[in-house]
């Protein structure tokens, strides 16, 4: 019998740990290759962790909860093939046991250590257990952790930050923590006491539902919304897809919808306006090289994931519309890799989708903007032609275009979609695919 180490995998781009949420396959059963062996969660999103052997679980190395590092053994699968088992494969398997033993005492330590760690529920930045216990470990207070400058995502404080900070503490403290010393601290608003009756029932919030809820209050917090919108003409978009959807899936074998034309031409949009594809990074701009289109999807459970369509204006209408339903039966399947939801530069959500004539969208930090599709409705409208106007029936859509104030004025978001409507009002309905 053999031995293979199920290591965590590589989660995607500034990823480094995940928090095991639950081991689908328990000691002792058996595993074919590519069965689901363990849930893993990151803050971006949730993980399924498949066997690469088949074979047999005969170790768990960590529990449910417990925050395992990119690379880690989280598991042995005793396969078969390799060595036969002999005594002396039986005193590895004492050692492995043992070495477990060892590593769930390790485990109770770090929980000791975090639990006696100091306290930053009170504190708007995130702070790892590591750096928590580090800082509890050499006497620095909440106050004076507030002030370290941080280098992860987000400004998170990694563990080279805090080290970095007590190696200059002497010299260093005293300059950050001057200029923090003269703000004045904000007050904190107080919501409303919530009474309860007999009747209500308390739900606790999802993990992914917590995330999305800091997301979008610090994305209002950090960004100046201002909203523009713009009535679209698609009529000629929705004849055209109507005479063509059949013989399209039919070529294709993929279902035409509304969203990769309009994805296709927010991309093009995107390409005469650059600096709407841009992000901010404290006085400076970053403008992106790439195109990458973030595209709103509902998972099972109701809340929103924003899968990424990559180099999206180097995609033809058959390579949008491949990427666009890959994307969303994977999102609906839970089935969406880490990889598929970073890199965004643009992120647009279809609120039409729910019925909704329009909205106006929070924006998906570290964006400037996010483009909201409203429902596609008939109305009467005033029709220009050579002989006369006159009134007729048309498919009309409203726009609405969020952006960051900060570093995008008003002529340059209206212009956006100002552009938008005109590619797709420009839609030839008798054109081929």
């Amino acid at each position: 019998m053999a031995r293979y180490e199920l290591k965590l995998p590589k989660m995607g781009e500034s990823v480094a740990e995940a928090t095991i949420t639950s081991w689908v396959k328990e000691v002792g059963e058996t595993i074919d290759i590519d069965d689901t062996v363990v849930e893993v969660a990151t803050d971006k999103v949730d993980s399924e962790v498949p066997s690469e052997v088949d074979g047999t679980l005969v170790e768990i190395l960590f529990d449910k909860d417990s925050v395992v590092q990119v690379g880690q053994t989280i598991a042995i699968i005793e396969t078969e093939g390799g060595e036969e088992v002999s005594s002396e494969t039986t005193t590895i398997k004492e050692e492995v046991k043992a070495a477990a033993v060892e590593v769930e005492k390790t485990i109770e330590e770090v929980k000791e250590t975090i639990t006696s760690s100091i306290d930053t529920s009170s504190s708007e930045r995130f702070y790892s257990p590591l750096v928590r216990s580090i800082a509890q470990t050499e006497g620095i207070s909440l106050e004076e952790l507030e002030t370290v400058k941080g280098t992860g995502k987000d400004g998170r404080v990694t563990k080279t930050d805090i080290l970095s900070y007590i190696e200059n503490r002497g010299s260093q403290s005293q300059k950050i923590a001057e200029p923090i010393q003269e703000q004045k601290p904000q007050p904190k608003v107080q919501s409303a006491p919530v009474t309860l009756s007999g009747e209500d029932e308390i739900i606790e919030m999802s993990r992914m539902g917590k995330l999305i809820s800091k997301h979008m209050v610090d994305s209002i917090q950090t960004s100046a919304h201002v909203q523009s919108f713009i009535e679209i003409d698609v009529t000629n978009i929705v004849n055209w897809r109507n005479k063509v959807k059949n013989a399209y899936q039919k070529r294709e074998g993929e279902k035409l919808t509304f969203t990769p034309i309009f994805m296709q031409a927010v991309a093009q949009t995107i390409k005469k306006h650059p600096m709407i594809n841009i992000s901010v990074d404290g006085d400076k701009i970053i403008k992106r090289g790439n195109v990458n289109l973030g595209m709103a999807a509902a998972l099972p459970d109701g809340n929103l994931i924003v899968p990424v369509i990559k180099n999206a204006d180097q995609l033809s209408l058959v390579g949008m519309t491949k990427q666009v339903n890959d994307l969303a039966t994977r999102a609906r399947a839970n089935k969406l890799k880490p990889d598929d939801i970073q890199g965004g530069t643009y992120t647009v959500t279809n609120v039409g989708s729910f019925g909704s004539i329009t909205g106006t969208p929070i924006i998906n930090q570290p964006q400037v903007a996010i483009l909201a599709l409203g429902a596609i409705v008939k109305k009467p409208a005033v029709i220009e032609t050579p002989e006369g106007d006159f009134i007729g029936i048309r498919h009309k859509m409203m726009v609405s275009h969020s952006y960051d104030h900060r570093v995008v004025n008003g002529a340059l978001g209206g212009m956006f979609i100002k552009t938008l409507k005109e590619i797709l009002e420009a839609w030839d309905a008798n054109q081929d695919f």
